[in-house]
């Protein structure tokens, strides 16, 4: 897609950049809000009955849902148009966080700006990077030729950079899996994922041996032996595994599990809130849940599909990567499937910033839906 086809829509750039009547998704908001539900039990039952938590939380969710109703209102040619203008603020608030930030839990990623609340720039940037990379990307022919695939590279590693300063490599991951998927949309060659991944293969020894954290090489360590460190650093996945396990088939009832309501399982209400769900509500739950994100996931790739040009395919394509990828790591992080890297199970866990970068994310693929009705309809 040209760079400038939005130009050639009749009526692209002139009116308002909002689109006429609500576009809402009730079908995909629905799935959401049930996921929101699901999160707001299992975070009541982790907190221990802790209801200003969960007052807390459902207006974090209400803020989500007008931050997306907001966005999906935007109409496409407009999120195109400022992509990289989002882009550039996002890559200067992460710089930000830098000269300004707050550290919680280790990493220095919050932003505390006197009279606002503090928030995570580093999350937004999930949803931002595709919008980047599909502008960029949907401005030429594709599939890229290796020169664009290297403009792609140095658009992604300003924020990637950032954020691993700020020694937050869950989320840095994240944004750059972000990335990477929008590339993979685009056609990029088999050949060359494929020695990206020989080559990331055959670096991480040295980057273990060389420039890995002594907490870094803790997590390593005990995913391949949580029993080597039992009370350290294997604790979290031990705690978490016996959890599972012992929630069974149909689990130990709501608000009767021992790891957690015990206070056994660290982190119970954001990165391991899932080993909460599997103990109370046992395999049957646990299915539930993820049955929740299958139809997320299928809403949403129906979107992408569907999407009206090549820049709404990659970008609302990218969204829902982004967000398979999120949930597939957390909850194989939780069952020791994959080392703990620190990420949230989206909509479920507890969180500010992160939750409402996930609605704006919802929103955008609404934009995109909305988009590829009015162009459907033009062509009747």
């Amino acid at each position: 897609m040209n760079s400038r086809a939005y130009a050639h829509t009749p009526g692209a750039g002139r009116g308002r950049p909002w689109s006429r009547g609500l576009n809402v998704d009730f079908g995909l908001l629905f799935i959401v809000l049930l996921l929101c539900g699901f999160g707001l039990a299992a975070l009541y039952s982790a907190s221990d009955g802790d209801t200003a938590l969960i007052w807390r939380q459902a207006a974090i969710i209400g803020i989500g849902v007008a931050a997306m109703v907001v966005v999906a209102q935007l109409e496409l040619r407009v999120i195109h148009r400022y992509a990289l203008h989002v882009y550039f603020g996002g890559v200067a608030l992460l710089g930000l966080v830098l000269a300004f930030g707050v550290e919680a839990n280790g990493a220095r990623s919050w932003l505390d700006l006197p009279g606002l609340p503090s928030f995570q720039p580093s999350e937004l940037m999930k949803f931002i990077v595709p919008g980047a990379l599909a502008w960029y990307l949907a401005s030429q022919p594709l599939p890229p030729r290796f020169t664009r695939i290297l403009g792609a590279g140095l658009l992604l590693l300003p924020p990637v950079g950032l954020i691993v300063l700020q020694n937050d490599l869950g989320t840095a991951m994240l944004v750059a899996m972000a990335g990477f998927f929008v590339l993979m949309l685009a056609g990029m060659s088999l050949r060359l994922i494929a020695f990206g991944g020989v080559l990331a293969l055959l670096a991480s020894p040295l980057w273990y041996v060389f420039y890995a954290l002594e907490h870094q090489k803790n997590r390593i360590r005990s995913y391949i032996d949580p029993y080597t460190d039992p009370a350290g650093a294997g604790y979290n996945i031990i705690q978490s595994q016996i959890a599972i396990g012992s929630g069974g088939i149909d689990g130990k009832g709501f608000g009767e599990g021992d790891q957690s309501r015990l206070d056994f399982i660290p982190e119970s209400r954001t990165d391991f809130i899932f080993a909460v769900i599997a103990e109370e509500f046992g395999l049957v739950g646990a299915l539930a849940l993820i049955g929740l994100y299958v139809m997320l996931l299928w809403r949403g790739t129906r979107i992408a599909v569907n999407g009206g040009d090549m820049f709404a395919r990659l970008l609302a394509g990218g969204i829902v990567l982004i967000i398979f990828f999120n949930v597939f790591v957390n909850m194989a992080m939780v069952v020791g499937l994959l080392p703990v890297i620190g990420l949230p199970l989206p909509l479920v866990s507890r969180g500010g910033t992160a939750v409402i970068a996930f609605f704006i994310g919802f929103g955008l693929l609404m934009s995109v839906e909305a988009d590829a009705r009015r162009g459907a309809g033009r062509r009747n």
